[in-house]
């Protein structure tokens, strides 16, 4: 399965801070058997996310392609506008999956506006900024990833397609 990486952030992309949430995507997705084909930085502007997801989706090809930052109340956070913007169907329950199990923890949670959902047969998602958001994401979405790949590229749904129970 082929990722692709997208920190979206104008510092990062402006070399004045360090890029922590992209690298550790990148590390979480290799550790779990992914080949991450691109990683890339963008400021917060929405033509410039939407080029990087095109590209990860229409021209590499990506199976996932996960973005970290632009997602808070900021009037610069505008990665859930550009997902949008690209996306060809919503898959509303992994953004609401994310806040929720983000929620437990904190109730500032349910202040990411992160998106996601499918260009083609790439599954996009927004992930926040913060290298801990980012962390316990991750601890939600790989276990689902995979499957959900396998979903997108016409696989079953039930145990009986997936070979791995009785019935």
């Amino acid at each position: 399965m082929r990722a692709a990486v997208l920190t979206v952030s104008d510092g990062c992309a402006r070399g004045e801070r360090r890029d922590e949430s992209g690298p550790h995507l990148r590390e979480r997705l290799e550790s779990a058997g992914f080949e991450v084909v691109a990683s890339e930085i963008v400021p917060d502007d929405p033509p410039a996310i939407r080029r990087a997801l095109e590209r990860f989706a229409d021209d590499l090809r990506v199976d996932v392609a996960l973005t970290t930052g632009g997602t808070g109340f900021s009037t610069r956070d505008t990665t859930p506008e550009a997902t949008l913007a690209v996306v060809e169907r919503r898959a509303s329950g992994l953004s609401e999956a994310l806040r929720a199990d983000g929620m437990k923890r904190t109730p500032h949670a349910c202040l990411s506006r992160g998106e996601a959902g499918l260009r083609g047969t790439t599954l996009i998602v927004n992930l926040p900024g913060s290298l801990k958001a980012v962390r316990e994401g991750m601890d939600l979405l790989l276990p689902i990833l995979r499957h959900a790949v396998m979903m997108i590229g016409g696989g079953g749904h039930g145990p009986k397609e997936r070979g791995d129970g009785p019935f």
